[in-house]
């Protein structure tokens, strides 16, 4: 069953868009909705990380309820990088300085614009509900993080927020319907040709070890293939990868 049209709900203020997502699918509500405040006082990323949500920045989760396993919903990370992608391209009409970077960042001039934290559950009417959070730096990024951060208005783009989620939920439903009717392959091929540091040496650091390779290609689930010095391929499906400063 395609998803049916999307529906917006804007807050002045909630803890977290993610949490709140997973609140309303526990009450039966099965989307697709997409969540969106204007201040947000907890917000969540990816392995218990805090998400920044700073003034003027779009803090949005879309919920949707789907009949599919957690392992292939998943795949929709990449539809969602590709959606912020987008957005990104139609503000600074740059679209090389736009990268994405596995598992599910999204990076304008090599510096982090936006993260994706995707959670999902039982739902109570059947089916998997899945939150796709998605924060994007419009007017400010944070400094004194790990990773160089960039906002829109950085690159010398102006967006609203509301111009902005109305871009972003069209263009992740346009990859939802794709992922819907012709499987992952489309997505997965159109994420590889944005891929930052694809046929790179990199890092990858993981819970309990660090690996040092090569990024060869995406596995047909959305892994990481590290191609090793040995020869051997690890696929990866959770950790932090590094590209050598450049």
């Amino acid at each position: 069953m395609l998803t049916p049209a999307f529906r917006t709900e804007w807050l002045d203020e909630t803890h977290s868009t993610n949490a709140l997502a997973a609140e309303r699918a526990q009450a039966g509500e099965r989307g697709p909705l997409w969540l969106a405040a204007r201040r947000q006082t907890a917000g969540r990323g990816r392995r218990g990380r805090v998400w920044s949500s700073l003034d003027g920045n779009l803090f949005t989760t879309g919920l949707f309820t789907f009949a599919a396993p957690p392992a292939d919903a998943a795949q929709l990370s990449f539809a969602a990088a590709l959606a912020v992608a987008e957005v990104c391209d139609l503000a600074i009409k740059h679209p090389e300085a736009v990268k994405v970077k596995w598992p599910n960042d999204v990076l304008v001039h090599d510096r982090k614009i936006a993260g994706i934290l995707l959670e999902s559950g039982e739902a109570p009417g059947g089916g998997l509900w899945l939150a796709v959070g998605i924060g994007i730096n419009l007017a400010a990024a944070p400094v004194d993080v790990e990773r160089p951060a960039i906002s829109l208005l950085d690159a010398g783009a102006s967006l609203d927020r509301e111009t902005a989620l109305d871009q972003l939920a069209r263009a992740f439903q346009k990859h939802i319907l794709s992922w819907q009717t012709a499987g992952f392959g489309p997505i997965r091929d159109r994420w590889l040709s944005r891929a930052k540091g694809l046929g790179e040496t990199c890092q990858v650091r993981l819970d309990h070890e660090t690996l040092n390779g090569v990024f060869g290609d995406l596995g047909p689930e959305g892994s990481l293939r590290l191609d090793l010095a040995s020869g051997e391929h690890r696929y990866i499906s959770a950790g932090d990868v590094y590209f050598p400063d450049r």
